[in-house]
């Protein structure tokens, strides 16, 4: 019997996207900007201590691999060619930090997560080495000397594991974020394995200068780092080397984006002023400033947007960083319980239909943008005897637009001209509760991609349109419209005033959580962790409860 023709379909670009719950693979037709299939394997997290957060190396690599091989199947399944697939685009979470011995390949430490709080002592040190007049970390980065950064992860590593050490003293060790793991993988790890990066990527780990796009070394030296463990640097959009392992194995690697400035790309926000924000494990609102750098009065960072070809411009963006977004309704499941699965969280919140009063700052890993306080802690504050599981819920989505509110003030304190409109993007945004809010605090219309994956997007318009690939046209003419959904606000402004003055008002509680304890107060808190599950909420509980007569928090 003769075997079904394959189909003929326009020039295709695959995706991936390594995010910080899971790696994904998708692939898109280069012509429409229509996604034909995806798989998508969710990750673990390991929490070995208090403020510690890592992920296994191993497991990111083989999971985007699994991805690759799911996704060529399910092609094969719709009869698709996979020869058709011209290029691939790597795109990830940011700031992650590894290192990795390159004659065995081998992880020579867990990968280090953007949300890590360990090297919280290594930043204070530092502090104090930098003049007041003087602050040349901020002014050559556009970031402020924090724990969310590269290299103070690096600098922890180097200072507290043999391994890590021994390899880079030997010359053994290579550092990167998790696309320079990636792609040393996909292009032959310890047989000829590409050992680069991307503008954006480099950005973000305070050892880049973001005005001359080169590794700085005065940063390398005040953080102490060698600079021969560092990856090449490239634009975001050129060809860094070929697939050498699996299904897709000769296909060109063209692409690659921080996943924020990839669903900056996929949202079109190439004009001066054009902003997004993208919900996923945090929320990273992101404002295109053009070919200029513009620093922040207001707590915002200023990073790299893009460069789109070795020879293409770099264009910058002012950024509002939340740690916890999306990693809130993963902790209400995975650690509360109150939830078996993501989805659920819109139809416990609807049951509510209000938080009754309560309000949750999710301040896991501290307060980033636009207070950037490590001591900040976690509270649920505003409990009542009536206060149910659904209030949290609710309490918890509220949480999420609270803090894109406050980012967005900035932005509009900074840039002058507030934003008439908010575009965003991301999986959270399918949750309808969620948007509303979201347009309800904001008070402006929030437009949604009715495709979400526009961080999947933007790194395979960048991988298609390198030169030598030349499959997906950026002339704004080209580009195939997003198709989008306005939600606009319905509550009166002053209830959303006075919502938000009052999350604020919880805010400033949470603050200052954190102080040096003596062993005896370590021990006890040792103890006090040791309680089972459903004590140790009600304990929470009873002292929240007594927190909210004490703080006056209506």
């Amino acid at each position: 019997m003769e075997a079904p023709k394959k189909s003929v379909v326009e020039p295709l670009v695959g995706a991936v996207v390594q995010g910080t719950n899971s790696s994904r693979f998708l692939v898109f037709n280069s012509k429409t900007a229509e996604p034909l299939t995806h798989h998508q394997v969710e990750l673990t997290q390991e929490f070995p201590k208090e403020g510690w957060v890592e992920q296994d190396p191993k497991e990111i690599i083989q999971c985007s691999y699994e991805c690759i091989e799911r996704t060529c199947e399910k092609l094969n399944e719709l009869n698709i060619d996979l020869s058709n697939i011209k290029a691939i685009g790597v795109c990830n979470q940011r700031e992650t930090t590894l290192i990795w011995d390159k004659l065995t390949g081998e992880p020579l430490y867990n990968a280090v997560v953007w949300l890590d709080l360990r090297a919280q002592s290594t930043v204070e040190k530092l502090s104090k080495q930098i003049p007041g007049n003087n602050n040349f970390v901020k002014s050559k980065t556009g970031l402020p000397l924090s724990s969310y950064f590269s290299a103070v992860k690096l600098r922890w590593l180097l200072d507290n594991v043999q391994a890590v050490q021994k390899a880079v003293e030997e010359g053994r060790g290579l550092f990167g974020t998790m696309d320079s793991w990636l792609i040393w993988n996909f292009t032959g790890g310890v047989n000829g394995g590409v050992h680069c990066t991307d503008v954006t990527n480099a950005s973000r780990t305070m050892l880049f200068n973001i005005h001359s796009l080169e590794w700085d070394k005065e940063l390398c030296d005040f953080f102490e780092i060698p600079m021969n463990i560092l990856p090449k640097v490239c634009s975001s959009s050129e060809i860094y080397g070929k697939i050498k392992v699996g299904t897709l194995e000769g296909i060109p690697i063209s692409g690659c984006l921080g996943d924020q400035s990839a669903a900056l790309v996929g949202q079109m926000c190439f004009q001066e002023g054009q902003a997004k924000n993208t919900y996923g494990t945090g929320c990273f609102l992101l404002c295109n400033t053009g070919r200029k750098c513009v620093f922040s009065d207001h707590g915002l960072l200023t990073t790299v947007a893009y460069k789109l070809g070795r020879n293409k411009p770099v264009c910058y963006a002012l950024e509002g960083s939340v740690a916890i977004a999306g990693a809130i309704i993963r902790w209400l499941r995975d650690n509360l319980g109150i939830i078996e699965t993501s989805e659920e969280i819109e139809s416990l919140a609807k049951e509510a239909g209000t938080s009754y009063g309560c309000y949750f700052i999710p301040a896991f890993s501290g307060l980033y943008a636009p207070y950037w306080d490590p001591s900040a802690r976690g509270i649920i504050c505003g409990l009542t005897q009536f206060t149910n599981k659904s209030h949290i819920a609710f309490a918890a989505l509220e949480a999420v637009c609270f803090q894109t509110r406050e980012i967005l003030d900035a932005m509009n304190r900074d840039c002058g001209i507030p934003l008439s409109h908010l575009q965003v993007d991301g999986k959270m945004t399918n949750n309808k509760i969620l948007m509303q809010l979201q347009a309800d605090i904001l008070r402006i219309p929030v437009i949604k991609a009715t495709m979400p994956e526009t961080t999947a997007l933007g790194v395979a318009m960048a991988a298609g349109a390198a030169e030598g690939v030349d499959v997906w046209s950026l002339k704004p003419e080209d580009l195939s419209a997003v198709v989008m959904e306005r939600i606009e606000p319905r509550v009166k402004a002053t209830e959303s005033e006075n919502r938000y003055s009052t999350w604020k008002k919880a805010t400033m509680k949470s603050m200052g959580w954190v102080t040096t304890q003596s062993p005896s107060e370590s021990d006890d808190s040792a103890a006090f962790s040791s309680l089972p599950l459903g004590l140790f909420i009600v304990s929470s509980m009873i002292i929240l409860i007594g927190a909210r007569y004490i703080s006056g928090i209506p």
